[in-house]
């Protein structure tokens, strides 16, 4: 996974609450087993017509709106425990997704998976859909370190909340096996010195 500290980019926003895995990645593009090639998919049925046909007022295929930030509803990654979900989001581009509520299994997946679900409050939340709306090139600020979400136009920051480990993976691009490989050293001394009952 790529590092993550600080995070300057314009998002997309999609205004939509109880948005579900299966919405994220519908069902049917769950064959592969490797994080590659989800991207794509992404939002599937509302990125796309029957015929494969993009819709142009969806805000993914607005070029209106750009960025690694994925602004959305309220109860973000509702429904099924897929961690498919993450890897579709992570491998179109997006670096961190902001909502007033995230379920709690899509945030585990999305942080095991180098994507930061940021939780912001219900009225912030309203207020950045309406900037971006006004100017979609809008920056935010992610800065993982002081843990702050900073909006620039504003000139207003608020803090946000991770776990330590989940911060220290992103931060250095850790999955949870990365993370026992850095700490050989120590493991290995543990080991060594600790006294054994046999």
């Amino acid at each position: 996974m790529e590092k993550f500290e600080v995070l300057r980019t314009a998002a997309v926003p999609l205004p939509i609450e109880n948005i579900d895995t299966d919405q994220i990645i519908p069902a049917r593009f769950l064959k592969a087993t490797s994080r590659e090639g989800f991207g794509e998919n992404l939002f599937r049925d509302w990125r796309y017509d029957s015929n494969g046909n993009p819709i142009e007022d969806f805000a993914l295929n607005d070029t209106r709106y750009n960025g690694k930030i994925l602004v959305a509803g309220k109860n973000f990654g509702c429904g099924s425990s897929r961690e498919h979900a993450a890897w579709a989001i992570y491998d179109a581009g997006f670096k961190v997704v902001i909502s007033s509520f995230f379920a709690d299994i899509f945030r585990g997946n999305a942080l095991n998976n180098g994507l930061l679900p940021l939780q912001v409050s219900d009225e912030m939340l309203q207020r950045l859909f309406v900037q971006i709306e006004q100017d979609p090139q809008t920056e935010l600020v992610v800065d993982l370190p002081k843990q702050e979400f900073y909006v620039p136009s504003w000139d207003e920051s608020v803090s946000f909340e991770i776990d330590p480990y989940k911060k220290e993976c992103l931060i250095n691009g850790y999955d949870d096996i990365d993370f026992l490989v850095s700490q050989k050293e120590a493991i290995e001394a543990y080991e060594t010195n600790r006294a054994w009952a046999f």
